[in-house]
């Protein structure tokens, strides 16, 4: 939880894990005096509220949500904190409870009952922040001191938890009552008569199967009457008490067992979805080898500082993100980053948390805290994925706030209405109290939220990072996607791809030479060439051994002049070696170098095969590929041609082709020259590019994509691009693992830099979109035949619970979990 003096207030609210007891918190808050606005969240079990700092304060607030019946959670930052695995708390309902029972006992914490989590800060007593959480009725599985992560329990702790156990033993009761009811009449004593009844053994049964399965529906309808919040529990509260009243106690036990029974199996729903969160919190270790004191120590990976030693041996995963300062292996960076290909890493290289070591031995130097690295920040990004709503759970937020009422009223209408005109009281009141439990909209409302979970965290285990929901479900509507070049569609770092031998000079000598001039100078180019003489080999075990290089000079915006053992050299573009006096229309092609394809005889060597038109042939030709050509040479004679280039990645041609074939428009945006964005754009397949642009003009160039196509995406490097990702209906950063600004700023960060992420992420958020609204259709279809079946006797208040509620949670989560089965482009 966050305070600010401009009066916001962020409240974790664990219990608050659905739409009815969002609806309770905002109804209590907003009898605050000050209040301007608030956002509940049930998925992420928070409350955020503005308000006037001047009328009231944050203790208020939190005051007014422990009046909902909800527990609050603590203040989140940068103290020591607890970790509390709460698998029952898995609505908001359950968060604010939870919240509720902390805020009495004095404890700062934040809940999310997405992933079923109390975070606790300020260097909390564990023993009273669990009695404080148990004390709301719901078991803490397992603790973690220190920010060490979102911690998800077992999705089959359900089953064993304390409703869990209740539900059995009312379970029990109920077939037993039953039995004794219907089908064993003769051992079905009468045992006591009171308040004008007549108790058989069948009715005690029924009647403590209705007190113990439905203790915790009555005590959730207590704290929403209190609240005047018209949800599930007050429902289903007043729906087992109204049946004991009146003596239905078949009736009340059913409703309070099979309720109860359906409470669970969306407990249970919600932990599936978790699970999915748990795999990505299980990448990282739970400890690290460092080096201190001069030998080696296991720690746990929360007691790894910053600038310490890590070893990772062959087999292990990388405990930290951190940089490698000793040793050589291939990493295996699929789980951060979605690379199918393990990544070749040596001193100086980056690498990250969760990532495994395939081969070789690894010292890394920490350059984070455990609780900082990239996957830490990936898992709580996906965990707090639902704090936005989207433009489904905004509809299904609207509807629900008609749909109940108006259920509620004609329950009423169909138990008191007939008997009032004479009509028998009992079966009527049966058919209301079924109307009763079709008003609640749990898989409705939860429909959305799960379809959400699953495919933000299908995406995370595949190296794609989407920070909430209306992104995933902006992402399938798009109709064009813009693309940045340099560094999106190309690599971002220059390379030399041709080396020209002219004059009898041979590759080798070229580059050999080039790189002797280029040395010193830091201009891009020159760097090129550099790395280049270096990984074909020593640029100095040639023919000219090691050169003295004197009288080095730089020559702004043509090239560079140096004197390689006493003879002055120069390296530069074609204007430069034309002023010195050079005929470019008449090279000669060396024999043992180059390429035949680059021969173009002129009129004044035209008896010879090798001779070069380097003027309105070679370099034009280059400078179509999008290359930058430098030419080498002495004064008197050209030695050679060097073709540098920012090489296009190998899968941006498949990547944009797939789009295409779904109907999306691709577009480049770049600032680079006319002659390279052409050329790029031609070798990738886009539909249009636009180059020579200013960063402002990139932004207009999307809002203009935006207005004439339709929902627009665009694709940079989440930093260089931030504006024009600003102004597009999705932003997404490519390669943002281990880049704070990336993974903060866009609305998708892919983790990797490949780009068949793209079109992976469409089909994606096309398919969530799809499930989405099968699940919305399904459940408000199913509730419309409940709802005109039950006031005609033609549904049983078991069939409304078993169908409407506990078929249809089961129904939409495992619809929703189908989303895991989307396979990333290869």
């Amino acid at each position: 939880m966050t305070d600010d003096s401009d009066g916001r207030i962020t409240l974790s609210v664990p219990e608050m894990d659905c739409a009815s007891c969002a609806g309770k918190v905002t109804a209590s808050v907003e009898r605050l005096d000050g209040v301007r606005a608030i956002d509940a969240a049930p998925t992420t079990g928070t409350v955020t509220v503005r308000y006037d700092a001047g009328r009231t304060d944050a203790e208020a607030v939190r005051e007014r949500v422990r009046a909902a019946g909800y527990a609050v959670g603590s203040d989140a930052g940068r103290e020591r904190t607890l970790r509390l695995s709460v698998p029952e708390m898995d609505c908001a309902s359950c968060a604010g409870k939870v919240g509720d029972a902390l805020d009495r006992a004095g404890v700062a914490h934040e809940t999310y009952p997405a992933t079923g989590e109390v975070v606790v800060s300020g260097d909390p007593d564990r023993e009273a922040v669990v009695d404080a959480i148990e004390s709301a009725g719901y078991a803490v599985a397992d603790a973690i001191d220190d920010a060490a992560g979102p911690q998800v329990a077992d999705s089959t702790a359900v089953w064993t938890s304390p409703r869990g156990l209740k539900t059995a033993v009312g379970a029990v009761l109920l077939i037993a009552g039953m039995a004794l009811e219907f089908l064993l009449e003769g051992a079905n004593p009468l045992l006591f008569e009171a308040v004008g009844r007549e108790f058989h053994a069948s009715a005690v049964l029924l009647l403590g199967a209705a007190g113990i399965a439905g203790q915790p529906i009555v005590r959730g309808g207590y704290y929403s009457a209190r609240n005047l919040s018209l949800d599930i529990d007050l429902l289903m509260g007043v729906g087992v008490l109204s049946a004991v009243a009146v003596g239905l106690y078949v009736e009340a036990a059913t409703l309070a067992v099979l309720f109860s029974v359906a409470e669970l199996l969306e407990a249970y729903s919600m932990d599936r979805a978790r699970d999915s969160v748990r795999e990505l919190m299980d990448l990282s270790p739970d400890t690290a080898t460092v080096r201190r004191g001069g030998g080696e120590e296991t720690v746990p990976v929360e007691e790894v500082a910053v600038g310490e030693t890590v070893l990772v041996r062959p087999g292990e995963k990388i405990p930290v993100d951190g940089e490698v300062t000793d040793g050589t292996s291939a990493v295996n960076q699929a789980p951060i980053t979605g690379e199918s290909v393990p990544v070749d890493k040596t001193p100086g290289a980056d690498v990250y948390a969760g990532t495994v070591n395939e081969e070789g031995y690894l010292e890394i130097e920490a350059t984070a805290e455990a609780d900082e690295t990239t996957l830490s920040r990936v898992v709580e990004l996906v965990g707090d994925a639902q704090r936005e709503r989207t433009d489904s759970e905004q509809f299904i937020e609207r509807f629900a706030r008609y749909y109940t009422p108006i259920i509620v009223a004609g329950a009423l209408v169909t138990a008191f209405g007939p008997p009032a005109f004479g009509e028998p009281f009992r079966p009527w009141f049966v058919r209301g109290l079924t109307l009763l439990v079709v008003a609640c909209p749990c898989a409705f409302v939860i429909s959305t939220p799960v379809s959400v979970v699953s495919g933000v965290t299908s995406a995370a285990r595949n190296g794609v990072l989407v920070k909430g929901g209306p992104h995933l479900e902006s992402m399938g509507s798009v109709e064009a996607v813009a693309f940045d070049k340099t560094g999106t569609l190309t690599e971002g770092n220059l390379a030399v791809t041709d080396v020209v031998g002219l004059n009898g000079a041979d590759e080798a000598d070229v580059l050999a030479r080039a790189h002797d001039l280029e040395r010193r100078s830091e201009h891009p180019l020159s760097e090129a060439i550099v790395d280049e003489a270096h990984r074909r080999a020593d640029p100095h075990d040639g023919a000219d051994g090691d050169r003295s290089v004197e009288n080095f000079e730089s020559l702004t915006g043509k090239g560079v002049r140096a004197d390689l053992d006493g003879v002055t050299h120069y390296a530069g573009k074609p204007a430069l070696f034309a002023e010195l006096g050079f005929d470019l229309e008449h090279v000669h092609l060396s024999t043992d170098g180059g390429e035949n394809r680059l021969a173009s005889r002129t009129s004044k060597c035209e008896d010879r095969e090798d001779c070069l038109d380097l003027l309105a042939d070679v370099v034009p030709r280059f400078q179509r590929e999008g290359k930058t050509v430098v030419l080498v040479g002495t004064e008197d004679e050209l030695e050679g041609v060097v073709a540098i280039a920012d090489e296009v990645r190998e899968e941006a041609a498949t990547a944009i082709e797939r789009l295409r074939e779904r109907g999306v428009t691709c577009v480049m945006l770049t600032g680079d020259n006319e002659g390279t964005a052409r050329a790029v754009a031609e070798r990738v397949g886009v539909d249009e590019y636009r180059a020579e642009l200013l960063p402002e003009e990139k932004v207009a160039a999307v809002e203009e994509l935006t207005e004439s196509r339709g929902a627009t995406a665009m694709v940079g490097d989440g930093v260089n691009d931030a504006p024009a990702m600003a102004a597009a209906t999705v932003g997404v950063a490519m390669g943002a693992a281990g880049t704070d600004a990336a993974i903060e700023t866009a609305d998708i960060a892919l983790l990797g830099d490949d780009l068949l992420a793209v079109p992976y992420l469409y089909r994606l958020s096309r398919a969530a979109t799809g499930v989405i609204r099968q699940n919305i259709w399904a459940s408000l279809a199913v509730k419309a035949v409940l709802a005109a079946g039950a006031p005609l006797g033609l549904v049983s208040v078991a069939a409304a619970i078993v169908v409407g509620d506990m078929g249809m949670s089961l129904a939409v989560t495992g619809n929703a979990m189908r989303l895991a089965r989307v396979e990333p482009e290869e």
